[in-house]
């Protein structure tokens, strides 16, 4: 309901008229839709209008940026990294580079506040977005270390919601390893929105992952869309439980043959804890492969949801494409909500998908027992090798290493 939100634009400083005009329009065709709600079929299983409703008196937007800026970074491995704080890019460093290949900057809110969505999230994006960067990888330039994006976020948002936009360009044969490190305790309640838009050229190669450093009470929606060229790959590997609400709505576009995408979940939820991943694969050529293995544990009120759909166009053949989630039910009042869907227009195609959800096997947990090692402890090596899965296509490394040691935090309760 509008009585929940707040939103302004002179709020937001130095926009031109145009700008001012352009968004004000988008924050209208926001106010018209408001924030989805179950009669969306994509928010069915997440009604973040209730959502909202029930755990913001007033949500407002805020362009105030914190002069204190003291952050912690990762110390286990050697890395590149970006630094944001509340959105807005606040510091850089490439020392392991050759500073020439890489080309980074604020992101330009000007290039690009189209109105042909259907999203009010997107609307509320165009309307209100500042900070965010764009990336671009220059041509035959393969990174030598990870970048780490570190998504900072101050303790002063309260009821307010941070809107930004990304831009990542990999050129012809480049290679980057991202790492979004989600890094906030805060234990007041704030909503991020971000749009997200990535373009993987010929003969590239992105792994981007995410990972959550604690539990906050925070809602985070991201929208990510990727457009692939030949001989590409992008792979995912979501590691955000800690959340209070998150969604991420991922749409990755094989635009020519022979690119391959991949997606792999761990998420390990528990209190009232609520996350979506929802996904979109789109076939739009032959030869080309995607492969999503999603996995959830569930305790106490939490509610994981899945929502896949694999597009087959239907000058798509070869199509090889492959879809899967998997749930561990904890507690009777955990909630696992699962969506697989094919849409496919081409013949000759190898297409599958499946969803199974049941009880962690106790037997396994006797026999634990019985070797001496404790209930719990038995319970977090099951969900640890249940989930860990998902890590295995990493090669071995420092980093993989890191991400490891994180999802095993998350399963100990942090």
């Amino acid at each position: 309901m509008k009585e929940n939100y707040d939103f302004k634009i002179d709020k937001i400083k130095d926009l031109s008229q145009e700008e001012i005009n352009l968004r004000k329009k988008n924050l209208e065709l926001f106010y018209q839709a408001g924030f989805p709600n179950k009669k969306d079929e994509d928010w069915k299983f997440s009604d973040l209008n209730s959502i909202i409703s029930n755990n913001f008196n007033k949500i407002v937007n805020d362009d105030f940026l914190p002069t204190k800026t003291e952050f912690k970074n990762i110390e286990e491995f050697e890395h590149n990294y970006i630094s944001l704080l509340n959105g807005k890019l606040i510091s850089k460093d490439f020392s392991y580079e050759e500073k020439n290949k890489i080309l980074i900057d604020n992101y330009n809110h000007k290039n690009e506040l189209s109105l042909d969505s259907k999203n009010p999230l997107y609307f509320l994006n165009n309307a209100l977005a500042t900070g965010g960067y764009s990336l671009e990888i220059l041509k035959n330039y393969k990174l030598k270390k990870p970048l780490v994006i570190y998504n900072n976020f101050s303790n002063s948002l309260k009821e307010k919601i941070v809107n930004y936009k990304n831009s990542i360009i990999l050129n012809e044969n480049s290679e980057l390893n991202l790492i979004n490190y989600i890094n906030n305790s805060s234990k007041e309640n704030f909503m991020v929105n971000t749009i997200e838009k990535i373009k993987i050229k010929k003969d590239s190669s992105l792994k981007n992952i995410l990972v959550n450093n604690s539990k906050c009470n925070c809602y985070f929606y991201k929208y990510l869309n990727s457009d692939l060229e030949k001989n590409s790959t992008f792979e995912n590997y979501l590691l955000p439980s800690g959340f209070k609400f998150n969604k991420l709505d991922i749409e990755i576009n094989l635009n020519e043959e022979n690119s391959n995408s991949s997606i792999f979940s761990a998420l390990n939820l528990s209190n009232n804890e609520h996350q979506e991943i929802k996904t979109r694969i789109n076939h739009n050529t032959p030869n080309c492969n995607s492969y999503q293995k999603v996995k959830n544990v569930l305790n106490d009120q939490s509610k994981g949801v899945y929502q896949g759909k694999i597009f087959v166009k239907n000058i798509a053949q070869k199509t090889d494409a492959y879809q899967l989630s998997k749930a561990i039910i904890l507690n009777d009042a955990a909630e696992f909500d699962a969506k697989p869907e094919l849409e496919i227009y081409a013949d000759d195609v190898k297409c599958s998908h499946g969803s199974t959800s049941g009880s962690i096997d106790l037997d396994s947990i006797h026999y634990l027992k019985s070797r001496g090692i404790s209930e719990k402890e038995a319970f977090q090596m099951l969900i640890n090798g249940f989930l860990s899965e998902t890590l295995e296509k990493l090669s071995e490394g420092k980093l993989k290493n890191f991400l490891i040691e994180k999802l095993k935090r998350q399963i100990n309760g942090y």
